[in-house]
């Protein structure tokens, strides 16, 4: 499981958390393959917020001043 989420995008990971979450919301799920589904959801989730992580230090790291020049300035508007 680890292995084929490491490999997916972000967008691949968010599609299939909100596949899990609309199963498990059903609650129709047997109890073993509910635990599983929340296990896989908890790894996709984390699989995300490093993505969105590494996306933000990215955007960090590209901005432009005024006068064109490149600069680090934080996501949130803070010079780093």
């Amino acid at each position: 499981m680890q292995e084929t989420i490491a490999n997916m995008t972000f967008e691949q990971a968010l599609q299939e958390l909100e596949v899990l979450v609309r199963r498990l919301e059903e609650g129709r799920l047997p109890l073993e393959e509910a635990i599983s589904s929340y296990e896989k959801g908890v790894a996709l989730k984390s699989h995300c917020q490093a993505k969105l992580q590494a996306a933000k230090l990215k955007v960090d790291q590209i901005m432009l001043n005024p006068n064109g020049d490149v600069e680090l300035k934080s996501f949130d508007g803070e010079d780093a």
